[in-house]
């Protein structure tokens, strides 16, 4: 087992679980708190990667961030218009900015399918010159998800904050309270489409490449993170939460990263992604169940051990009621 795990692989799978758990906070934000499949993060991730490209491709590393992070929060308003605005389902307004961001991405991009980045310096490169080492990566990136994680935090436990959780809980309600639930649903939105198009910048710099495929299939590592990190911490403060998403985010690239040292063929990695998917979903439907059939074993017993005492009394009664 020690051969398996190196501290490379540790310390890899950090760096990684770090940069995704941004996304994974995303879909906190989008289908926990606002109860909304927001499925344009594929592409709004890929859009914050392509803007960051660019921007650092000018000389500006630390500015590509923020412009990266414009890009996520133009995404998650187009996102929010479409359903509050226009009455489009959630899904299907997701599916709709995510199709129409492919072309936005590559022309961002400049027409390309793909984007190098080592000749332009980073804000790794700044990190590696100041910081030395070999983990000033994730030093970096470690900063940055905590400052996030207790600005996300600090803004859900706001006024504004408890409106977009009362949202997300009971529209009707809201309604009822004179809150305007439409502009509720566009600052989380935006929200998390910042998040998400803050992640994939950080990832462009990180490995000084984009390319215009690399957020396929980011929803569902998202939330796989997101499940397996609520699994283990559960409910508590909005902090203790932000906590363990991400956890389950470095958890869930842990995993990734045993499988690839197994010499999982590259083929099947997809697969392998898949079935810790499922397993990360399932796994509160099959902790209830279990809970469920441990109660209805122990009612089971309890029955038995009633009935049994019940037909001794029914016998003891018969004894003593028979004549001599």
């Amino acid at each position: 087992m020690g051969s398996i795990i190196t501290l490379s692989i540790v310390q890899s799978a950090l760096e990684l679980g770090c940069i995704y758990a941004l996304v994974a906070l995303a879909l906190f934000v989008s289908f926990s708190l606002l109860n909304i499949a927001d499925l344009s993060t594929d592409g709004c991730f890929t859009l914050g990667c392509a803007v960051c490209a660019a921007v650092t491709l000018a000389g500006h590393p630390i500015l590509a961030l923020f412009a990266a992070m414009a890009a996520g929060v133009c995404s998650g308003f187009v996102t929010s218009f479409l359903q509050t605005k226009l009455g489009i389902e959630s899904i299907l307004a997701g599916i709709i900015v995510n199709t129409g961001l492919y072309t936005i991405n590559i022309a961002a991009m400049g027409f390309a399918s793909n984007i190098n980045l080592f000749a332009s310096d980073t804000m790794f490169t700044w990190a590696k010159e100041h910081i030395g080492g070999t983990w000033y990566k994730l030093i970096i990136v470690i900063l940055i998800v905590v400052a996030v994680g207790i600005l996300l935090s600090l803004f859900l436990n706001t006024r504004i904050g408890l409106s977009i959780r009362a949202t997300g809980d009971n529209p009707d309600m809201v309604r009822a309270s004179s809150i305007n639930t439409g502009m509720m649903i566009t600052i989380g939105l935006c929200v998390s489409g910042a998040m998400t198009a803050l992640s994939g910048g950080i990832l462009a710099q990180y490995q000084k490449s984009c390319d215009i495929n690399l957020g396929t299939g980011m929803v569902t590592i998202a939330l796989a993170s997101l499940i397996i990190g609520e699994s283990i911490i559960g409910k508590g403060s909005m902090l203790k939460r932000v906590a363990g998403v991400v956890l389950g985010s470095c958890l869930y690239r842990f995993i990734v990263a045993i499988a690839l040292r197994l010499n999982v063929p590259a083929e099947c990695l997809k697969l392998v992604s898949a079935l810790i998917v499922a397993i990360a979903i399932a796994l509160p439907y099959l902790k209830r169940q279990a809970v469920f059939v441990r109660q209805r074993k122990a009612a089971r017993a309890q029955n038995q051990v009633y009935l049994s005492e019940m037909n001794r009394e029914h016998q003891t009664e018969d004894g003593g009621g028979r004549p001599c």
